[in-house]
């Protein structure tokens, strides 16, 4: 398994996704857990931007906008998604 970049605040805003779980579980709208995480990472002290517009290039020329739920220190992108099951799959090119 390869090792987080930023694993100190990788820790923090996985706790902070924990947190906002354990006390709404499931079954809510992405925004409803947008705002809570916001709030939980405001009471953490964590800096970050919500709906943070990023400019998409390709081969050195600008082809849109994307906007990130939360982006965080700088450093991390957070995509949040609701659904009624989640199904991960990690490829790693070694």
């Amino acid at each position: 398994m390869r090792e987080l970049i930023y694993r100190e605040i990788s820790g923090q805003i996985i706790g902070a996704a924990f947190e906002v779980y354990n006390l709404l579980g499931y079954g809510f709208l992405e925004k409803v857990y947008e705002n809570a995480l916001i709030k939980e990472l405001q009471i953490r002290g964590l800096d970050f931007k919500a709906q943070y517009p990023i400019k998409v290039k390709y081969k050195g020329e600008e082809v849109g906008e994307y906007f990130a739920d939360i982006f965080i220190d700088g450093k991390i992108i957070v995509e949040l998604k609701t659904g009624e099951r989640l199904i991960l799959s990690m490829k790693h090119n070694c």
